[in-house]
């Protein structure tokens, strides 16, 4: 069987990678611009509301933004998601039949994983790098530094628990290769259509994040 796309070149180039809960499709282009305009350059468009999907295609037209889906929970999600321009799959925990149309479509997949069982799941399809979720409540930068030594090749991206007051613990460690949150772009921001509040915010992340990886 062949190995998962490697994710962590997609995850070098995006230190960042906000969780998008949309609502209204028709604010996707406003919101990947918001993002785009403070120095994100993808998104985890969640497959929590119908608008997931819609959303994940009308973002992916904007101009230096690379969409992805999140909450993919089975193959049909992610067939549909990959058929609306997904260009990586996030999962609250392991699916064979993600990974399996992310190997067929060659999509990087970044499965959530708490434990060193999951880890090996993963890291047995050739997967380079996991979600390690709910980061805080999962045992936070403590806990992925006791699982990164038995998988000293395998990168972590921390979420759920990152926020700004945490940003430089996680950010900072070796073991991580990016962080998911979305206190960038909350759910309300987007259904008040704050965009702007959304640029400033991801402008303070994305500029954080330079001057801590410096």
């Amino acid at each position: 069987m062949a190995n998962l796309p490697d994710a962590l070149p997609f995850l070098k180039d995006n230190p960042i990678v906000p969780v998008v809960v949309i609502d209204d499709a028709a604010d996707a282009v406003a919101v990947g611009e918001a993002l785009v305009a403070g120095g994100i350059g993808c998104a985890e468009v969640t497959f929590r509301t119908e608008a997931g999907p819609d959303a994940i295609k009308e973002m992916s037209a904007v101009e230096g933004m690379v969409v992805g889906a999140g909450t993919v929970l089975n193959r049909e999600q992610a067939e549909r998601a990959a058929d609306q321009g997904a260009k990586f799959f996030v999962s609250p925990g392991w699916d064979d039949g993600v990974a399996d149309v992310a190997t067929e479509r060659g999509i990087p997949y970044l499965p959530g994983v708490q434990t060193a069982t999951e880890i090996m799941m993963a890291v047995n399809r050739g997967a380079t790098a996991v979600k390690f979720f709910p980061g805080g409540e999962a045992g936070g930068l403590k806990m992925v530094k006791a699982l990164r030594g038995p998988f000293p090749n395998t990168a972590f991206v921390p979420s759920g628990g990152v926020n700004p007051g945490n940003l430089e613990e996680w950010i900072t460690d070796p073991a991580i290769a990016a962080v998911s949150g979305s206190w960038m772009i909350k759910r309300d921001l987007i259904n008040n259509k704050d965009f702007d509040k959304i640029t400033e915010l991801s402008k303070e992340a994305s500029e954080r994040v330079k001057e801590l990886r410096k």
